[in-house]
């Protein structure tokens, strides 16, 4: 469900998030509040919220929720005991955790939430040693990431505005490893790059060739295969796929997943009935929810659209 509301009273503010608990304080005059604007398929949640009037948000984070969050640049933002300034933090708050928020006027706060033992699993295998032991609170995450976190909440929100989800919804479980798979590229970050050994880069070449072999099979199998999968399934964390790929394919394992999920577009549009076939539907099946991302992409990739591909 997309929702834009005009919000005067606090309280609504709070009764529109029935996720976790919440009381929202206004503490700063004005008849109008904020305006929020949120994407609910039932899992995953993505809410902007522009407050006209300062709050304070109070409650507490269900035990299997939690959410990776930041605020523009303003006036001081604070997420319980972390202090965001210049717009230029990125906060993750856990689940089975109580909270304390203060938002002046005039900043915009963004949020993704989404299962909490899900989004810990995966990190797991992309980062052991740096999710091993989970956070009991609200942790503050490297700065450089709120720019890569800020362009998923306007890419979800600009393809809901545009009407683009709504007369072709994703199911849930597909939106669910969308969004939990871009958040994570910020949470489970990986050390820089060093230069691999001729063993390492041995290895690494064979992790890459098994690596596409589960890919190619997850595709037979009507499945959409992401970075997590790929790890789990091979028993190495996210810096060694990350080292694996630069030697295999000379890109990084999300990209080469985007380029072979367009490959499979592709070869579905060229063999399609376009009388009974849309692009729309193909996009989608294959995990591309943003169709006018998509389509540059296509483009840059095949020097044609995928409503030429279609036709042709």
């Amino acid at each position: 469900m997309h929702r834009v509301v005009d919000i005067e009273d606090p309280a609504q503010q709070a009764r529109l998030q029935p996720w976790v608990e919440m009381e929202c304080y206004q503490l700063s005059s004005g008849r109008h509040v904020a305006q929020m604007q949120s994407l609910d398929f039932g899992g995953p949640k993505i809410v902007r919220e522009r407050q006209t009037a300062a709050v304070q948000k109070l409650g507490f984070a269900p035990a299997d929720f939690c959410t990776v969050s930041m605020s523009s640049a303003g006036e001081a933002t604070r997420f319980s005991e972390h202090l965001s300034v210049e717009g230029d933090t990125v906060f993750f708050m856990p689940g089975n955790v109580e909270y304390d928020i203060h938002v002046p006027a005039g900043v915009e706060t963004s949020y993704v939430g989404f299962s909490w033992q899900a989004f810990l699993q995966a990190a797991r295998a992309l980062n052991p040693a740096m999710w091993e032991s989970p956070p009991q609170g609200v942790v503050a995450l490297p700065t450089p990431m709120h720019r890569e976190f800020k362009t998923i909440v306007d890419l979800w929100l600009s393809a809901a505005d545009a009407h683009h989800l709504p007369g072709h919804p994703p199911d849930a479980a597909r939106l669910q490893n969308h969004l939990l798979h871009a958040v994570l590229k910020i949470a489970a970050t990986s050390e820089n790059d060093t230069v691999l050994s001729f063993g390492e880069r041995r290895r690494a070449l064979q992790i890459g060739r098994n690596a596409r072999t589960f890919v190619d099979d997850r595709f037979d199998a009507d499945m959409l295969p992401t970075v997590v999968d790929i790890c789990m399934a091979l028993g190495v964390s996210e810096r060694t796929l990350q080292y694996a790929f630069r030697e295999y394919v000379g890109m990084s394992p999300v990209a080469y997943l985007r380029v072979c999920r367009l490959n499979r577009v592709r070869v579905e549009l060229v063999s399609a009935d376009p009388a009974s076939t849309t692009v729309t539907q193909v996009a989608m099946r294959f995990g591309f929810f943003h169709l006018g991302r998509f389509a540059g992409d296509y483009r840059r990739l095949f020097g044609a659209t995928p409503s030429e591909t279609l036709a042709s």
